[in-house]
């Protein structure tokens, strides 16, 4: 019996040297996570035997267990380069639907703009909820993909004015009438007092050029006068909006009956008109005027922003720490695409290994529980940046000084029992 015990442990032996050579040559792959050979003695027993006298008859591997401790972080200049700092499995779809785990995080995009693996399968995030906000369905997944366009563009509706029209200012003596049928754009220089530009833009994102003339009629009185692309536009049904302010310099809003054209919110909403081209009127245009003072300093334009867009294409893409992915547009705009999906088993290392740094699930894994990373014990996602293997180079090559050590200790046994065996077949 001692041949077969020994066989049995040449076996292991050979299995041990299988691992670790697997784990050497998996030391530079990305998400990768090192296995070790388990072992546990033979022994052959009947009802009969006594148990201290039973010698045992060798040994057996019970498993290739999984290592799924974390691997170190390498950083790249890829944002789709993303690495766990923690628990969790990226969740992954083929084309034909069937559904795998892993932590390597080098994806890229395909052709129709999915993010994908090495292998073509897709990543799974949770679709966002609308089409505004941040708000995710996390009951459902999706195939992550990335929009060449930003979609519909946003007409203006609000301008954020901040300014300064200094109180020492005289009175222009020259008119300003837009309603004058001799009335040229722009207008006099000498007619007003200053002029403020911005760029708005109307439902099929077209860019106009909206400019306001700063009148000043009396002490703490002023006349603002609005054109787009050089067409008054009126308010209220007027050529221009009354503004005043109170003798600190701050600008008198409703109910003040000296407020003129100014809402309680320090609006000045100017009447519908259409742009031209074909875009759709546009409606309630606000101007706010409510942080606008009138010191004696010269004239400043402290903030002028406008809260339209027009269309754009793909610039960049950004995934932040707890998973949402932004796209990055030229038109300025970002938008979250989804939130990247996260996956959990009870026992990781009952997953089945399907090659290629993936898992599957199985019966002894347990069913998957999908999470958002940051929650619970979900790790963190670290864009630009990968997850090496967990591969200690330096422990694998011990384990392989150890794994020939017992298959030569092995096969020593089977040369000592084969000397033993040709003595009794030489008694004579």
């Amino acid at each position: 019996m001692a041949f077969r015990i020994a066989l049995s442990g040449l076996d292991a032996a050979s299995t041990d040297l299988e691992v670790t050579g697997h784990n050497i040559a998996n030391a530079s792959t990305v998400g990768f996570k090192e296995s070790r050979a388990e072992f546990a003695d033979i022994y052959a027993n009947s009802i009969n035997d006594v148990s201290s006298s039973v010698p045992g008859r060798g040994v057996r591997v019970t498993r290739v267990a999984q290592q799924f401790g974390q691997g170190s972080t390498e950083f790249t200049s890829n944002n789709l380069d993303l690495a766990i700092n923690g628990e969790g499995f990226y969740v992954m779809r083929d084309p034909g639907g069937d559904q795998a785990y892993t932590r390597a995080g080098a994806f890229s995009v395909d052709r129709d703009g999915y993010v994908v693996n090495q292998t073509g399968a897709r990543l799974q995030v949770f679709p966002r909820i609308g089409t505004t906000g941040s708000l995710f369905n996390t009951g459902a997944t999706t195939d992550l993909n990335l929009p060449v366009v930003s979609g519909t563009p946003q007409a203006t509706t609000n301008i954020d004015t901040t300014l300064n029209l200094s109180s020492a200012e005289s009175v222009p003596t020259v008119a300003l009438d837009p309603s004058d049928p001799a009335f040229t754009f722009p207008p006099d220089p000498q007619s007003y007092n200053h002029s403020t530009a911005t760029t708005i833009y109307d439902s099929q994102g077209t860019a106009h050029t909206a400019t306001m003339f700063y009148r000043k009629i009396a002490d703490n009185q002023w006349n603002v006068f609005t054109f787009v692309d050089g067409a008054n536009i009126d308010v209220g049904g007027a050529d221009f909006a009354e503004v005043q302010f109170s003798t600190a310099g701050a600008i008198l809003t409703a109910p003040d009956p000296l407020a003129g054209d100014v809402d309680a919110l320090g609006n000045i909403t100017m009447d519908t008109f259409n742009p031209g081209g074909g875009a759709a009127d546009i409606v309630g245009l606000t101007f706010n005027y409510s942080s606008t003072t009138q010191f004696g300093s010269e004239f400043a334009v402290n903030e002028l922003t406008q809260d339209g867009f027009t269309s754009g294409r793909l610039s960049g893409v950004d995934v932040d720490g707890s998973g949402v992915v932004f796209a990055r547009f030229t038109n300025g705009q970002s938008e979250p695409l989804g939130k990247i999906a996260l996956a959990r088993f009870n026992n990781t290392q009952g997953l089945r290994q399907i090659g290629d740094t993936s898992w599957a699930e199985s019966f002894s894994s347990g069913d998957v529980q999908l999470g958002e990373a940051g929650t619970s014990s979900y790790g963190l996602i670290q864009s630009g940046a990968l997850e090496n293997s967990n591969v200690d180079l330096a422990t694998q090559l011990v384990n392989l000084i150890t794994a020939q050590r017992n298959f030569q200790a092995n096969a020593q046994v089977i040369t000592t029992a084969d000397a033993i065996t040709q003595s009794v077949i030489n008694i004579r």
